[in-house]
């Protein structure tokens, strides 16, 4: 069977564009890997209806549900290689399952970088978070701990001081900091620790503490991760010649979310722009939009 779309990616882009091609009465194979930043959030309280807000888990479980009402077919699979065949794309997984699509949308998110200590595993999305475009508010006038490396923490810092005052910076293995980020966190009064982050202390989620290998711990109620080295997950894309910046973001048409490569679009946080469920919800809408005009204007 050669669908009319194949989503690579089912996260809140994935599955947004599924529930709109569905509703075009499409074809389309979502493969999804079954993780993602969206699975790890346990809260998003930014959401329009979610007054109480609403789980990662909770949201993809029924959207997932959505797209099923829709006739959309979903795998569980990490998908190995993509290439062009002469009229259609070919996508093949690590189980050699091989699948072939009119149209690709790649709605693959981003792979977050930070330290695999104990504790934090516990906390992420409940106490300890990512984007502060999404869970700043959080940490509005509580003790917070920026903790990350080098400029990028800095950089997270003098964010978060916008929302509260009460906060340091720790900087994990005392990565180089610029002169023009120390004087930002100065101008700011907000102080650095110069550490390696052993583990966290929480109760249910709830931070308690960072804990350093010097034996210096920090008391702090929210914390923010900025360890740099986050990437789109972009290499599939990479392979059909799918241009991209400098970081891995992938470079599409701002209206329709098509790339430079005809009959390939892009979606969600692979895209560079403010990392919001909201934003990767309408990307994914909106490429779907434009990959219905393009299959209709290919069947004539």
């Amino acid at each position: 069977m050669t669908y009319d779309c194949i989503i690579i990616g089912g996260g809140p882009a994935g599955l947004q564009a599924a529930i709109q091609l569905g509703r075009y009465m499409r074809s389309v194979l979502i493969i999804d890997a079954g993780e993602g930043r969206s699975s790890a959030c346990r809260k998003y309280s930014n959401l329009l209806g979610f007054p109480e807000g609403v789980s990662g888990e909770t949201l993809r479980r029924r959207g997932l549900r959505q797209v099923e009402n829709l006739g959309v077919e979903r795998v569980e699979e990490v998908v190995a290689h993509v290439h062009k065949s002469f009229t259609d794309f070919i996508v093949q997984t690590q189980t050699d399952r091989v699948y072939t699509g009119k149209s690709l949308l790649f709605a693959t998110g981003i792979r977050d970088a930070f330290p695999d200590v104990p504790g934090l595993k516990e906390c992420l999305g409940i106490s300890v978070y990512l984007c502060p475009d999404c869970d700043g508010y959080e940490v509005k006038n509580r003790r917070t701990a920026v903790w990350g490396q080098g400029d990028p923490g800095a950089a997270m810092a003098e964010i978060i001081h916008y929302w509260t005052r009460d906060i340091v910076y720790v900087n994990h293995e005392a990565f180089p900091l610029s002169a023009e980020k120390r004087a930002g966190l100065d101008n700011k009064k907000i102080p650095v620790y110069e550490a390696v982050v052993t583990h966290l202390t929480h109760h249910g989620g709830q931070l308690q503490s960072l804990h350093g290998s010097n034996g210096e711990a920090w008391s702090v109620e929210k914390t923010f991760l900025a360890f740099g080295g986050s990437r789109p997950q972009t290499g599939l894309a990479d392979t059909l010649g799918v241009i991209q910046d400098e970081k891995g973001h992938v470079h599409v048409d701002p209206r329709t979310k098509m790339t430079n490569i005809d009959g390939v679009w892009a979606a969600g946080d692979i895209l560079m722009h403010s990392q919001l469920v909201s934003t990767a919800a309408a990307d994914g809408a909106q490429a779907a939009v434009w990959i219905h005009k393009y299959l209709h204007r290919q069947s004539f």
